[in-house]
């Protein structure tokens, strides 16, 4: 899961890179997927050790950074077919950007959920005190 959380990341950088640039460079905000990003590389990278308890503590770092993040884009999903039916909104950018992000997050939480269920039941199937 730490090579997964590291594309998710950079996914989430190129899409504030780009979300900032055909904004014309006018709304930092529009950088915001990109912070998430970095943090996601930061934790995936550090997953990335053998040491089982590091590797666990940074992802349930990162999920919990994922699930931060779909938490507050979320109403977004909602914004983005609206806007599709074609309600105004003072920033159609914004409400696509945050969308996009949304969904990617929710996908992320959802991948590592499904990783964390997998490790728990392939460590209950080895007994008790073998790690």
């Amino acid at each position: 899961m730490a090579k997964v959380t590291v594309v998710f990341g950079v996914i989430l950088i190129v899409l504030g890179g780009i979300s900032y640039a055909l904004t014309g460079h006018q709304y930092p905000t529009s950088l915001i997927p990109a912070a998430f990003g970095i943090l996601l590389i930061v934790f995936g990278a550090l997953a990335a050790s053998p040491d089982q308890r590091r590797r666990k503590l940074m992802m349930h770092i990162a999920v919990t950074l994922g699930l931060i993040g779909f938490i507050f884009t979320a109403a977004s999903l909602v914004s983005v077919v609206q806007l599709a039916q074609g309600k105004i909104f003072p920033f159609p950018a914004a409400v696509e950007e945050k969308a996009a992000m949304a969904l990617l997050m929710l996908i992320f939480v959802i991948l590592c959920v499904r990783s964390f269920i997998t490790a728990r039941r392939a460590r209950a199937q080895r007994g008790p005190g073998i790690q």
